[in-house]
């Protein structure tokens, strides 16, 4: 059993549910017709369920479901519905932050104005599958409200539907990003190059480096050792590595693993030379 809190539209209610005493919003068609606070109601046939939480933790619920236009959380539930076609499971935890985010998105377009996200490009690439499911939101954020955001509001978008899908914060996953942006910015720099963003090579370079984070974050290493093999072969590769690394571990303020040198160069290699590895 529920009782309502607020009534958000004909298509969304903000309850309380016995027993749990949880605050909980439920998305549907129609479940919010008809409906009053104070109503006691029983489960809702076809209605999604979406636990909820908040930026700041002084805040409630219900002050941050006041502060967003309905319509907003409505799309922030039509996005993670996309997002669960893709991967099946997605917390909805993220409900509240990504309508929070929407809105304030959607504010900007109104204004004609954006924070511009220099890591769009390199979102894009590592989190392929979330960014798609973006691009869909944009769409339905066009069909409910009218407002078209831009592709750096996409990438934002992105890093909600990642923080969806593990338990990694937006927060968090941005400085991944931007940290992982640095350090294929060292390898072009020092190589003379600049790489073809839609290479087989470059995206798994990319994902090496973002699993490298990954680890070290964890603590954790890569069980191959290529680092004699790399400084015999290819020393000025093998500098370059370590430079990154270097520079990963001052960020991350963790020391990186020293098997990660030699694996990051044996990437690096299959970028600036595709035959040489």
């Amino acid at each position: 059993m529920y009782r309502i809190i607020k009534v958000l539209n004909n298509n969304g209610i903000l309850v309380y549910e016995n027993g749990t005493g949880r605050e909980l919003i439920l998305l549907g068609n129609g479940v919010g017709f008809g409906k009053r606070p104070t109503q006691q109601i029983d489960r809702l046939p076809g209605a999604k369920i979406y636990s909820l939480v908040t930026r700041q933790k002084s805040q409630s619920v219900l002050q941050v479901v006041n502060g967003i236009r309905p319509e907003f959380i409505e799309a922030a539930g039509r996005i993670i519905d996309e997002a669960e076609k893709l991967f099946q499971k997605v917390n909805r935890e993220i409900l509240l932050p990504m309508a929070d985010h929407i809105a304030l998105a959607a504010k900007r377009a109104k204004e004609n104005r954006q924070i511009p996200n220099p890591f769009t490009p390199d979102i894009r690439v590592l989190f392929a599958k979330e960014y798609a499911a973006a691009v869909k939101g944009r769409e339905i954020l066009r069909e409910m409200t009218g407002y078209e955001i831009s592709d750096d509001e996409v990438g934002f978008i992105t890093l909600h539907i990642h923080a969806g899908l593990s338990d990694e914060q937006v927060s968090e996953a941005l400085d991944t990003t931007r940290i992982i942006n640095e350090g294929i910015a060292m390898i072009e720099r020092a190589f003379g190059q600049k790489f073809e963003e839609d290479s087989l090579a470059y995206t798994r370079l990319m994902s090496h480096l973002y699993y490298m984070v990954a680890r070290t974050r964890k603590g954790e290493s890569t069980k191959a050792d290529f680092n004699d093999f790399i400084f015999a072969n290819y020393p000025e590769t093998g500098r370059v590595a370590e430079e990154i690394c270097c520079y990963m571990g001052q960020q991350l303020k963790k020391d990186v693993a020293r098997e990660e040198i030699g694996f990051l160069a044996i990437h690096i290699q299959r970028v600036i030379d595709p035959d040489a590895v």
